[in-house]
């Protein structure tokens, strides 16, 4: 009776090599998971913080990023067609940012919260609204700025810090002109 030997071509268990990269795949999916319950676990912005850089396409094509920004003090509002009370402010926005247009050391930024493009010029239209605005893709900056819903207004100085946060909407124009130019002093 021959019995059969097994060729050296056949496998005897599993690589170190593959055992390696499972254990590195692992590693990185874990890693991953951590750093995402870090950033859920920071809470919201601060107001005397550094404000989160972001980088915005607006909807006519122009990018802004808050690190060129740098010298002015900026309104972020984070918005959406949708959100009721955000139209509702919409008119205040556009009138305090009429108070600032022509100066070159405030800009108003307007920040589509999960919406359509469509829906979102439909808006801003209706609401007769000129300063910059753009759609927050995959919520990256939403996410930086641990929104917890829409509207939420965000005004950094000069300096790249958190000066102000509104959780909801404004409710006249005064409140906000008081709020910038606290920030420009």
């Amino acid at each position: 009776m021959q019995t059969e030997q097994p060729s050296t071509k056949q496998r005897q268990g599993v690589s170190p090599w593959m055992m390696g990269g499972a254990f590195l795949l692992l590693a990185g999916f874990l890693v991953f998971i951590w750093l995402g319950l870090q950033r859920a676990q920071a809470g919201p912005a601060v107001v005397g913080q550094p404000a989160p850089d972001f980088e915005l396409t607006t909807f006519d094509g122009q990018t802004l990023r808050s690190e060129e920004l740098r010298g002015k003090v900026i309104v972020l509002n984070f918005w959406a067609s949708w959100c009721d009370p955000c139209a509702e402010e919409a008119a205040f926005l556009e009138q305090a940012w009429q108070r600032y247009v022509r100066r070159e050391d405030v800009i108003f930024v307007g920040v589509a919260y999960v919406d359509s493009e469509t829906e979102a010029k439909r808006y801003l239209a209706q609401h007769q609204v000129s300063y910059p605005n753009g759609p927050d893709l995959r919520t990256v900056i939403s996410q930086a700025y641990r929104i917890r819903g829409v509207p939420e207004t965000y005004v950094i100085d000069k300096n790249g810090r958190l000066t102000y946060i509104k959780i909801g909407p404004f409710v006249s124009v005064q409140e906000i002109v008081q709020v910038v130019d606290a920030a420009l002093q």
